[in-house]
């Protein structure tokens, strides 16, 4: 898809092109999927615990290229996450304009512990989800990362035949 601005003359013409997808969902780039990853605080992580898949909703922070969250000791998403490959996916729907983001990542959760880390990141603004839980810090690589846009006004519906 491309877009092109008015033109005046004498002035250079701008055209940007966008990737999109097979349902005509613009593609993000990695950058842009880091930005607004950037401005979001709640995600969902998918882990699996006990062989099973789980998703679980937590508060997050990107630390430049990694996500943060807070867990309790002894919780699911602690014993789903040692050195586990996760999944996480962050959105932002506007129901009235029709129009929205999603970012997905795929990357491998480890616990910070590095004590100088810890310290550079103990006033990092990372909420936890649930009251109580926020004994351990955990780092989510950012390893495979992909975004789709929905803009507002594409159709909702396709007519058949």
């Amino acid at each position: 898809m491309t877009f092109g601005s008015d033109h005046t003359p004498g002035a250079p013409r701008i055209i940007v092109t966008v990737e999109v997808d097979r349902n005509g969902l613009e593609v993000l780039d990695r950058a842009e999927c880091l930005r607004l990853l950037a401005r979001a605080t709640l995600g969902r992580i998918g882990v699996s615990s006990g062989a099973l898949p789980t998703v679980l909703p937590v508060n997050f922070w990107l630390d430049q290229d990694r996500i943060l969250i807070r867990t309790g000791e002894g919780t699911r998403l602690d014993a789903a996450a040692r050195n586990a490959v996760v999944a996480f996916e962050v959105d932002d729907f506007d129901t009235m304009c029709h129009a929205g983001w999603s970012v997905a990542v795929t990357g491998v959760a480890r616990e910070v512990t590095d004590p100088d880390d810890l310290a550079a990141l103990r006033t990092a603004p990372v909420a936890r989800w649930a009251c109580r839980g926020n004994g351990r810090l955990i780092a989510i690589s950012t390893d495979m990362i992909s975004g789709r846009r929905l803009a507002p006004g594409q159709p909702r519906h396709q007519e058949v035949g």
